[in-house]
């Protein structure tokens, strides 16, 4: 039996804007576009966030945002897009600020939280809080297989 345990993250220094229909929030997060389907990388300086969104751009995806991420919910949907003074660049550790091609506003199908317990072998199905939506989560780790993971998790789903 799948037990879902969800994952309020608190959003700290965030900023906020709020109207009639629609909410939105920036986060330090980066997110990638996957098959229409937006990846949101959740974590602290350093975790991993860019490094994972590179090696999901290597195998297709594209960037959504790097380090900053503007979520916003509209017609029920939570939307990832780039904040303009950053859209198309993305760190590479030791490397520096590359640009990209970029996805535009894109609707959020998974969190990946860098900062997390790693994962058990099989884990419980969790969801995560963004903007008051429940969303599937994966807790990240160093494994060599999460990029190709989550890539197949995106397009295809998950079993067990």
């Amino acid at each position: 039996m799948q037990i879902s345990r969800p994952t309020h993250w608190a959003l700290g220094s965030s900023s906020a804007c709020r109207s009639k229909d629609v909410q939105a929030q920036v986060l330090h997060a980066t997110s990638i576009e996957i098959d229409g389907r937006g990846v949101l990388i959740r974590g602290a300086s350093g975790s991993g966030k860019s490094s994972l969104g590179l090696q999901l751009m290597a195998l297709g995806g594209v960037l959504i945002a790097d380090d900053r991420t503007r979520a916003s919910l509209d017609g029920g949907d939570v939307f990832l897009d780039a904040p303009d003074t950053i859209r198309g660049q993305i760190e590479a550790r030791g490397v520096g600020i590359l640009n990209s091609p970029t996805a535009g506003p894109t609707p959020a199908a998974l969190i990946v939280d860098m900062d997390g317990p790693v994962a058990d072998r099989l884990p419980l199905w969790e969801e995560g809080v963004l903007l008051g939506r429940a969303l599937p989560l994966v807790r990240g780790n160093d494994a060599a297989h999460l990029p190709a993971a989550i890539l197949f998790y995106v397009k295809y789903g998950r079993r067990a």
